[in-house]
């Protein structure tokens, strides 16, 4: 039996967003210079869901994507011990769920992206997948591929 995983990942949408995503088809996450973040990105596995959230513009959780990479030394990175993993879309919330819906529900009160609000990957408990995929009005699949 294996664990489930789910993560959440920021970018603001003018730097890279769910759409340039979706026309990419894959993309290497790297430029990540947080070291909590940095472990959390060594820490998924290929298969994990993962909410994109756009950050500063919008600040909505718009789409789910899944680890189609585990981590790897970040090619951007010209010093330190820096980690990338590759994400690819799996589909666009249709309801896009706000950073102001998620902080008035209680069921959301510790979720890292509330309560870290400037680590720019961090982990979902399963529980709080489920209710912003239910939130988002999709039946997307938690389970792997």
């Amino acid at each position: 039996m294996t664990t489930e995983n789910y993560w959440l990942v920021k970018s603001e949408p003018s730097a890279y967003s769910w759409q340039q995503l979706v026309k990419d088809k894959r993309t290497g996450w790297e430029g990540v210079r947080n070291f909590a973040a940095r472990n959390n990105l060594r820490a998924m596995k290929v298969g994990d869901r993962v909410l994109f959230y756009h950050s500063n513009e919008g600040k909505e959780i718009v789409g789910i994507a899944k680890v189609v990479k585990a981590a790897y030394p970040d090619p951007s990175a010209t010093e330190g011990d820096w980690s990338a993993v590759d994400l690819a879309p799996l589909e666009p919330l249709p309801n896009p769920v706000g950073l102001a819906q998620l902080k008035d529900d209680k069921r959301f009160a510790s979720m890292a992206l509330l309560a870290r609000p400037r680590l720019s990957v961090s982990p979902v408990s399963a529980a709080e997948f489920s209710a912003i995929v239910k939130l988002a009005g999709t039946k997307a699949r938690a389970a792997r591929d």
